[in-house]
């Protein structure tokens, strides 16, 4: 007993004491350091949002008519599929690769960190990383909560976040949102997309070669990237397949053969977000249809009117038709090949001759092609819808101040005169005295040879026999808004845009019928449900009569009238339409339709001045609408012949008087036969040549002329002897 005492009481029995409690006192206190940091970890993991994890945002795709992939909205370039959907290649190559132990640990794997410290430390440097997938899948869903800059704090905290998302979510979830969040290189997120990019086929028909290729660029997705740097990705597929046959995932023979198969890359890229007019007005729409967490949620599919082909085609004809415009000899103005490419910006007016053009189909009001300038990368500002984007629309107004005379009781055979306005006939502008563009003056003419031969004069003088308020309120009936209460408006001199005025001429071959146009047919979210469908609202805007009269007397315009040329430019189907030319020849217009399509072109400087002398509409405007329309599917949209909507009945009008005709005009030389709209027969005789009512209803074989006293003598004494 004395002797143990003494040896306790001994100093190195007391040494040896206290070093063991310090011991224990550094145990304790590593215990509770330790206990700390899991504590302020696991309390700074627990504020992060779980549910983002699975949040995957795609980029919104845009569809075609035909319902195919037409573009793709900004945004990370993925596509999310299910983990069932995906190659069990890429599964096994993908495991093998970047964390073969996924199925056995709970977020962090102890097992792979002292591997990866013991290769480290055995090669002198960071050879290999410790991440599990969950880590990785933390680090790519919280890349701002954890932050980009590598340290041991934020190696810490991914690690509690990592058994979060294990607490949260199975095994088969977490590997499903792994392969569609991560970044596969070449601008693209996700097995689907990456699959798609790199080998033009979906996820689960990877073959193990091309599986193993993709997951071989995940450690470093850029520079391994197939479409840069080959034969990297080549030697890091090899690198997969031997750790898969490692770990008894394929066969040795299979890695082989897998090897020495060829891999072959996709020739096409699929569909990339396309800049142009088409994508931009799709864009605007969307800020009107959706909220702003709508849009920022992507992963919504577009359904669009477009037609590509026809879109395409549009593009490539307005830059093809003005640089031959530029090239003439005489044009002044700079030309696009010597734009300076320093000089773009969005929303900017450019020095060089533009264009716009929108499509639409008659039978939906559904935009098939809009272009609104000539290169969207050197000017972003659209031409075809964009407010400031309105111009004089000359001439092409001209056909709604004759649809308002028609509606009041004139028709297309009423005299009217083409000679110069007289000071004081026009009531709201007694000074005013327009001039026709040629310069001549022909005398009383047929009404309708005011829009045919696009008559100034007589333009003015019939819109002064429909009214000002008329004219307005068929301006408004078809979607021409803000229209002035000036006379100047008979002749076009106010502004709009393309899309509008082209929307306004599809009543005439919707017999009266306004189809409101639109561009998006049908929204779907991420989860497919519809969120937006087109109304598809249609409202009558003329008499069915009207319109008809209308499109019978604009398809002479192109017959025999201002848009004859196109006949030598090569179009020869049936179709109507009409010119139009601004003062001092600053813009050209023309708009015309077949019975399936309505198509409007604009010609201009940004900052309105002359283009060229005698720039008409024919001669500029034309021949695009010539060539966009000719490139149209016939078997899409065919060109049939105009057929009146109600049923039509010969009857002899006086010219003078509009109203049926007697003997007493026959004598006067104001009788003509013509086939009209049944509800727009006059019900009433001449009351200028009175006398009996000629018989109506049978054909005399004189459709158009004015009859002249003289003619009318004659056809008596043939009368007489018999001979009609």
């Amino acid at each position: 007993m004395a002797k143990t005492a003494k040896n306790k009481n001994k100093p190195g029995a007391k040494a040896a004491r206290a070093r063991s409690r310090w011991k224990v006192w550094l145990a304790l206190g590593a215990l509770v350091m330790v206990l700390l940091v899991c504590l302020v970890y696991g309390f700074w993991a627990s504020s992060f949002d779980m549910r983002e994890v699975m949040d995957m945002t795609e980029r919104s795709a845009v569809y075609d008519m035909d319902g195919k992939v037409y573009s793709r909205l900004p945004g990370q370039n993925r596509v999310t599929v299910k983990l069932a959907q995906v190659s069990p290649y890429f599964v096994k190559a993908l495991l093998s690769r970047e964390d073969a132990r996924f199925y056995q640990h709970h977020g962090v794997d102890p097992f792979g960190i002292l591997r990866a410290v013991f290769r480290n430390l055995t090669h002198g440097s960071a050879k290999e990383g410790a991440s599990t997938l969950t880590q990785q899948l933390a680090r790519n869903s919280f890349p701002e909560g954890l932050g980009a800059r590598k340290s041991l704090h934020r190696k810490i905290l991914e690690a509690f976040v990592a058994a979060r998302i294990e607490q949260n979510y199975s095994k088969d979830q977490i590997l499903e949102a792994y392969m569609n969040r991560i970044y596969f290189g070449s601008t693209v997120y996700g097995i689907e997309t990456a699959s798609l990019t790199y080998f033009g086929k979906h996820a689960a028909d990877l073959s193990l070669g091309e599986a193993a290729t993709i997951a071989g660029l995940i450690r470093a997705p850029s520079y391994f990237s197939p479409l840069k740097n080959f034969k990297g990705a080549m030697h890091e597929r090899d690198t997969v397949l031997d750790r898969m046959v490692k770990l008894d995932k394929i066969k040795a023979d299979e890695a082989a053969r897998a090897k020495s198969t060829p891999v072959v890359l996709a020739k096409r890229r699929p569909t990339s977000a396309q800049d142009n007019y088409a994508m931009d007005m799709v864009r605007r729409e969307l800020d009107d249809l959706l909220s702003d967490e709508q849009r920022q949620d992507g992963g919504m599919k577009i359904y669009t009117t477009l037609d590509p082909a026809l879109q395409k085609t549009a593009e490539s004809v307005v830059d093809l038709e003005l640089t031959k415009v530029e090239a003439r000899p005489g044009y002044k103005h700079p030309k696009k090949a010597d734009f300076s490419p320093q000089a773009k910006a969005e929303e900017q007016d450019t020095p060089y001759l533009q264009g716009a053009l929108v499509v639409i189909d008659n039978r939906s009001g559904g935009i098939r092609a809009i272009v609104g300038g000539r290169d969207f990368s050197e000017s972003k500002y659209n031409r075809a819808i964009a407010g400031k984007a309105s111009r004089q629309i000359g001439s092409t107004f001209k056909p709604f101040v004759y649809a308002a005379a028609f509606d009041k009781g004139l028709l297309p055979g009423t005299s009217i005169d083409d000679g110069p306005i007289a000071r004081g006939e026009v009531r709201q502008a007694a000074n005013w005295s327009p001039e026709n563009s040629d310069g001549t003056y022909k005398g009383p003419l047929r009404l309708e040879e005011g829009l045919i031969q696009s008559r100034n004069t007589m333009s003015v003088r019939v819109g002064e026999r429909a009214g000002m308020d008329e004219v307005a309120r068929v301006a408004a009936a078809v979607g021409i808004e803000n229209m002035p209460h000036l006379p100047a408006v008979y002749l076009g001199a106010f502004e709009a845009n393309v899309a509008d005025l082209t929307a306004a001429y599809t009543v005439f071959p919707n017999n009266g019928v306004r189809r409101q146009s639109y561009i998006i047919e049908r929204i779907d979210d991420a989860a497919g449900e519809t969120i937006y469908r087109a109304a598809h609202i249609q409202s009558k805007a003329l008499d069915p009569g009207v319109a008809w009269m209308l499109t019978s007397t604009l398809g002479k315009v192109m017959e025999r009238g201002t848009a004859a040329s196109a006949k030598t430019l090569g179009f020869t189907k049936p179709a109507a339409g009409k010119t139009g030319t601004t003062n001092d020849f600053r813009d050209a217009w023309f708009v015309g339709y077949t019975t399936s399509l309505t198509c409007g072109v604009w010609v201009g400087l940004d900052k309105p001045e002359t283009i060229i002398s005698k720039g008409y509409g024919s001669a500029l405007a034309l021949p695009i609408w010539v060539d966009v329309m000719k490139a149209a599917s016939a078997q899409r949209y065919p060109a049939e012949s105009f057929r009146p909507p109600v049923p039509l009945r010969r009857v002899t009008i006086c010219s003078i008087s509009n109203q049926l005709a007697t003997n007493g005009c026959d004598h006067a030389g104001t009788a003509y036969n013509i086939d009209l709209p049944e509800s727009r027969i006059p019900r009433d005789g001449c009351s200028v040549h009175r006398g009996s009512i000629l018989a109506q209803g049978a054909s005399s074989g004189d459709d158009n002329p004015k009859r002249s006293l003289p003619q009318s003598i004659f056809r008596s004494f043939r009368k007489f002897f018999g001979g009609e």
